[in-house]
């Protein structure tokens, strides 16, 4: 069994897997007669072509921890988007894109920790562990794909990866 080391979520760490949606050292400008900074494009929204964005609110219950990774997703015609709208820091656990066949190397498997500030877009086909809140009752709004066909695959590990946590 191996253990997973939860990195800070960092916009450089987290390229392989999608974009950290933050404003926090973004470029931005100003609208509505200068009374609002606007940073732009901090997430790129990927669709296939059959399908449409859509935004959901998301409210999770905390896993027990430490928790056994048993499983990942993903998903082939869509990216995802998780934004927490309590401003609670989360819990991620990814795996890159691979050869796009339905495995994963446990070796390449990584865990972050975002902060309160911070909102993930995972790309399409990359490997995550569905919501992992910190705080019962936690509410994320979630910008996905719906549309025709099965927009997640599921891959179950033969042995669990463990990942501890030691929470506040």
């Amino acid at each position: 069994m191996k253990t997973l080391t939860i990195e800070p979520l960092t916009k450089e760490a987290f390229a392989p897997f999608g974009d950290v949606i933050e404003s926090e050292g973004r470029d931005h400008f100003m609208i509505n007669n200068g009374s609002t900074q606007r940073y732009h494009n901090l997430g790129e929204v990927q669709l296939d072509e059959d399908g449409q964005g859509i935004i959901s609110i998301f409210r999770a219950k905390t896993l027990e921890y430490p928790l056994q990774v048993k499983m990942l997703e993903r998903h082939p015609f869509g990216s995802q988007s998780f934004i927490p709208l309590f401003g609670h820091e989360f819990l991620l656990v990814v795996a890159p894109v691979g050869d796009g066949s339905l495995n994963i190397d446990p070796s390449t498997v990584r865990a972050f920790r975002a902060n309160s500030r911070q909102g993930v877009n995972y790309h399409r086909n990359v490997w995550h562990h569905p919501i992992m809140a910190l705080r019962d009752d936690d509410e994320f709004l979630v910008v996905d794909r719906t549309g025709p066909g099965n927009n997640c695959d599921e891959f179950f590990f033969d042995e669990a990866i463990q990942l501890s946590v030691e929470l506040d």
